[in-house]
């Protein structure tokens, strides 16, 4: 029986809101812990350790049970009281259709069942079914939660794995080895299972526990569990061992990262053609409706909802609207998590006071809080004007997506021209090292020497740094230490400069190498290695991602160009045939309707569906293209594009 451990959610002395909260968690942790201790809920069991929650999972299932049976509650009592509800000839059609379309009750006599008890019945049954499936849902949730960790760490863990192999050319001891990985915020959920590592062996004073512990518990049981089980293994023989098994793991990582990136390139090829099939339909069966609308005079007739009263043809076009958008977010998030970390655009951050306003044209994320102002203005002086009001909406998007997305595509020019330098200035020092010349000497010859373009002036700031701390180096032991930890806060500095994820992750191989005392020439080495690697990566998903930013802007001019020639030809040619024969009074005039093709009511209809098409094709080629801020040009201009475009076709 597994042991129940209550994880000692934060007890408060007081009284107020939280001291209620409390006294309410306490109940429910006494009420439904036990169930934890239940066989069907090992497999939850494993999926709660694979998920890392920070809450106890005996705590979390007492939390689920308890959500379970207020949503039960809540469900049933609806059921029950909307089938008292529901008039009485609709619930007999319902019950009528229920008897005759079921195999073998369509053979019996439907007997009169009290209203009441069908009722509570009906609640009983939905009540029991949503606690059920409130349960179900939450393991679930622990198996996503499971799934997002064991996708990140296999993203991860080469990298991580190439930088441990530089790291053990200065040291051979694992809890160090780790530690420096762990540090280093470039690995994401590999850096944090390596903390856990060495948590779990401060707590038990074993590093092979630590390790044993976490590989068991780890979701990603095909590639971190088998390495860390094999690290001690071969830090124990010693630092050659070491040094081989981790070229060996980092080549049989990088092929499995490879395949692994082929089949999500495979599997994007079939997002994206799904994404036009599914953009382009929503358009073309308005269109289709709109024209039969002419011949269905039924599809015209009006009809009761609860926000009023429309036609179908109404709720069809703004159904699809909708529909698209629904679309083009889950294709975006799709298509995020899809890329490699190595291509993820650096995340600057927003300086806050008056240095955001400082750097609103030089970073994104303060460029998107500027820009909200001249934003709200546009949408103030559009209504001012007389626009409606999803019209003026729209603009002040426009107004706001455009002048942050530029300055994002211009920060992220600098970002890419410092990535192209960063090789160069790499192969240079090393080059200078590999000749014997001390790792400060050789950056500022490198700094005096070439030509390194937007990276030039981080360069000369690192030689600077790095003389100064290099000035002690003929002294004592203390001071040497102190050179070391200058040195490495000049690296540190550096990296931070060029704000990129390639000088994080290059970089830093350098870093925790000569921090470790490892030979500056293997480290350069590798860091060749990975500088090449990394740029050709990022290279060949630039190229190929660039198809899908083309789909993108094709699917979203087809559909502009498909309705802006049926409102302008064929609606024209429809509304031209009922008039001529509702004047003729011909017999034939009786199957159309005359009054089912009106050019300004369909042409604000076709101009919604073909905005919410524009915004989701840009979202679309936005995030393939790089990312959220750029996903807001695409977006933006696109729906400018199509707005001129309506407006110039005097639709709207």
């Amino acid at each position: 029986m597994a042991t129940r451990t209550d994880d000692g959610a934060s007890r408060g002395n007081g009284t107020g809101p939280f001291a209620v909260v409390e006294a309410l968690d306490r109940g429910v942790y006494a009420l439904f812990a036990g169930r934890a201790d239940r066989s069907r809920h090992d497999r939850d069991r494993k999926r709660y350790r694979a998920a890392d929650l920070r809450v106890g999972f005996d705590r979390y299932l007492a939390r689920v049970y308890a959500l379970s049976w207020l949503v039960g509650l809540w469900v049933g009592a609806l059921v029950a009281v909307g089938g008292l509800a529901v008039p009485a000839d609709l619930l007999a059609a319902a019950a009528s259709v229920a008897h005759e379309g079921l195999p073998l009750v369509e053979r019996l006599s439907m007997p009169d069942l009290p209203r009441t008890a069908v009722a509570l019945v009906l609640g009983l049954l939905a009540g029991a079914l949503a606690k059920r499936g409130t349960v179900h849902l939450a393991g679930t949730y622990l198996r996503w939660v499971a799934s997002a960790r064991q996708a990140a760490i296999e993203r991860t863990l080469p990298g991580a794995v190439r930088y441990l192999r530089a790291l053990a050319t200065g040291s051979d001891d694992g809890r160090t080895l780790l530690r420096q990985v762990a540090e280093a915020d470039a690995y994401g959920e590999t850096s944090a299972a390596f903390r856990r590592v060495l948590n779990r062996a401060a707590l038990t004073g074993s590093l092979d526990e630590g390790l044993r512990r976490v590989a068991r518990d780890t979701p990603s049981r095909e590639t971190l569990a088998p390495f860390l089980l094999k690290f001690r293994e071969h830090a124990d023989q010693g630092a050659d061992a070491l040094s081989q098994y981790l070229e060996m793991e980092s080549r049989m990582l990088s092929h499995q990262q490879a395949r692994a990136r082929q089949r999500a390139e495979d599997f994007l090829e079939l997002v994206a053609e799904l994404f036009v099939v599914l953009l382009v339909l929503p358009a073309l069966l308005v269109v289709v409706v709109t024209v039969l609308a002419v011949l269905a005079p039924g599809l015209s007739a009006p009809m009761a909802t609860p926000l009023g009263t429309t036609t179908p043809r109404a709720l069809l076009a703004y159904g699809s609207a909708g529909f698209v958008l629904l679309v083009g977010a889950g294709a975006t998030m799709l298509v995020a998590s899809l890329q490699p970390p190595s291509a993820a655009p650096p995340s600057h951050e927003r300086p806050g006071g008056l240095g955001t306003l400082l750097t609103a044209l030089r970073t994104p994320a303060s460029a998107a809080a500027v820009f909200l102002a001249p934003a709200v203005a546009v949408l103030g002086a559009a209504l001012s004007l007389g626009y409606p009001i999803p019209r003026a909406c729209l603009l002040g998007y426009v107004a706001y997506g455009l002048p942050v997305g530029l300055v994002a595509v211009r920060r992220a020019r600098l970002d890419d021209a410092k990535d192209r330098e960063i090789q160069d200035f790499v192969h240079a020092v090393a080059g200078r090292v590999t000749l014997g010349r001390p790792f400060a000497d050789a950056v500022a010859a490198v700094a005096r020497e070439t030509d390194l373009g937007a990276l030039s002036d981080d360069v000369d700031d690192l030689a600077y740094r790095l003389d100064l701390a290099e000035a002690p180096v003929r002294g004592e032991s203390a001071e040497r230490e102190a050179a070391a930890d200058s040195r490495t806060a000049a690296l540190d500095a550096f990296v931070d400069s060029v704000g990129t994820p390639l000088a994080e992750q290059t970089i830093g191989l350098v870093t925790g190498a000569l921090e470790l005392g490892g030979d500056p020439e293997a480290a350069f080495e590798t860091l060749q290695t990975e500088v090449g690697r990394l740029r050709h990566e990022r290279k060949a998903l630039r190229s190929s991602m660039m198809v899908y930013v083309a789909v993108g802007w094709t699917t979203a001019l087809l559909v502009v160009g498909i309705v802006l020639a049926v409102h302008g030809h064929v609606l024209d040619g429809f509304a031209q045939l009922s008039a001529v024969q509702d004047a003729g009074g011909s017999a034939a005039a009786t199957a159309l309707d005359p009054d089912a093709v009106d050019r300004a009511r369909d042409g604000r209809r076709f101009y919604w569906v073909a905005q919410a098409t524009m915004l989701a094709c840009g979202w679309f080629a936005g995030t393939a293209a790089r990312d959220r801020y750029e996903a807001l040009l695409h977006s933006a201009s696109l729906a400018l594009v199509c707005h001129v475009a309506f407006a110039a076709a005097g639709v709207v």
